[in-house]
């Protein structure tokens, strides 16, 4: 397999390994630290956007966020 091809196909499964991840901590009202970090390792730029909103949404949207959730935003906003 050339080159090219193999490195295409490497991004298509990150890609769909990090939305799928994303479709998971979404529907899970306490998602997993292991799987917020995993995302967070593999997200590009361009994904980054989506996955503050999240997490944005998700602050919103609790009376009182998790003070690791609080941190992780910290961490992302530097």
């Amino acid at each position: 397999m050339p080159k090219n091809d193999r490195n295409r196909d490497q991004e298509r499964a990150r890609a769909e390994l990090v939305a799928t991840m994303l479709e998971k901590v979404k529907e899970d009202p306490y998602p997993s630290t292991t799987m917020l970090d995993l995302i967070e390792e593999l997200l590009t730029p361009q994904e980054t956007p989506e996955y503050v909103m999240f997490l944005l949404d998700r602050l919103r949207s609790e009376r009182f966020p998790s003070i690791p959730m609080l941190q992780r935003m910290g961490r992302i906003a530097r």
